[in-house]
């Protein structure tokens, strides 16, 4: 019986490891930026594919706003447990198209937090515009 014991620690401290390493961030859910623009995020699928809708509190068009459809991609979903991400917002009610890219992060207190940079691009009439087309 003494023999079994250190064998039932070491096992013990096995199981218990995993849970001690950091949270996972997940995408899935609901996010509201600093501005108050709203982005809602289904599951992700095996190969890290993700589908949603995001509805901007800001925008430069003189059209109403409307909640558009964005898709993306989660970089190495299984490996990581804040991962890189990028999507595509087509937006519903003006000519443009804007990309996100990112990385989810849990912070000390364990919330989740997206970090983002976007590229904007509205449409123009000619190709001597194009200089204007892109935010």
């Amino acid at each position: 019986m003494v023999q079994v014991t250190p064998f039932l620690v070491v096992l013990s401290l096995a199981l218990v490891a995993p849970g001690l390493s950091a949270e996972k961030c997940l995408l899935t859910g609901t996010w509201i930026n600093d501005l108050g623009s709203n982005m809602t995020l289904g599951p992700v699928n095996r190969r890290g594919d993700f589908e949603g809708s995001y509805l901007t509190a800001v925008t430069t068009s003189q059209n109403k706003i409307q909640k558009s459809p964005l898709q993306g991609s989660l970089h190495n979903m299984n490996k990581n447990s804040q991962p890189t991400f990028g999507f595509t917002v087509n937006w519903s009610f003006s000519e443009s198209v804007t990309v996100f890219t990112g990385q989810c992060f849990v912070d000390k207190e364990g919330k989740e937090v997206l970090k983002t940079m976007w590229l904007l691009r509205s449409h123009v009439d000619n190709i001597g515009d194009d200089w204007k087309a892109t935010r």
